[in-house]
């Protein structure tokens, strides 16, 4: 059973293993699965994408290393009642992922840039709606204050980062979109269920953190989620 990752481990872990450079997305969830026809346009380059970018954010707890993420609120047009991290599209104003992330998570959940350290990006990652996202990593020391926007964010909690990233805790999942079957990476932590974007991009992490060698390929749950 491995330790669980302290501060330095994660820092020294992505300072060794650099990002692949290639685009990520819950296609791969399907190489677990009978093979599909890929029918994501924006996978096949068929429609333009949008940037987007997100936080990851690292809590360093006494305890232990937490991830805190975002509950949406249920009347969103995009990706409502999901859980995600904070984030959204990149505005022309905008200097780079870094600068949209940040902003975003201010606006979201009232984190300051000057209170995270930033430590790198994952893999960029196309989301189905048709964004291409960039991760950024940054760690965030505690105490510190929330102010949740009550018109997206429903619930923020923070989740542990070694369970999160344990590869026996994935699962591929099924679920139709648009007419055709499709699969995802999920984890679930206590009554939240993360699937989609947010459970690929975690999925990526783990691969950054541990490599998926020391645990098992995700589960099959054929079940259809709603």
């Amino acid at each position: 059973m491995r330790s669980p990752l302290s501060r330095e481990d994660v820092l020294h872990r992505v300072e060794e293993v650099p990002v692949s450079g290639r685009r990520r997305s819950n296609e791969e969830a399907e190489s677990e699965l009978p093979p599909f026809e890929n029918r994501n346009p924006w996978i096949r380059g068929d429609r333009p994408l949008k940037s987007a970018a997100v936080l990851v954010p690292i809590v360093d707890r006494p305890e232990g290393l937490t991830l805190l993420l975002t509950k949406r609120t249920d009347h969103l047009d995009k990706h409502p009642g999901q859980i995600s991290f904070p984030g959204g599209r990149v505005d022309e104003t905008d200097r780079n992922a870094e600068h949209t992330a940040l902003r975003e998570t201010e606006e979201e959940i009232g984190l300051k840039p000057e209170q995270f350290e930033l430590i790198g990006r994952l893999d960029d990652f196309i989301v189905g709606t048709g964004f291409l996202v960039t991760p950024v990593m940054g760690i965030i020391d505690p105490p510190f204050e929330l102010d949740p926007h009550d018109h997206e964010v429903a619930e923020i909690f923070e989740a542990p980062l070694d369970y999160l990233i344990d590869p026996n805790n994935f699962e591929v999942h099924q679920r139709e979109f648009y007419g055709s079957m499709m699969s995802y990476f999920a984890v679930t932590w206590n009554d939240f269920f993360i699937w989609g974007a947010t459970a690929g991009m975690i999925r990526v992490l783990s691969e950054r953190l541990l490599g998926l060698s020391d645990g098992s390929a995700p589960r099959i749950d054929p079940d259809l989620r709603t």
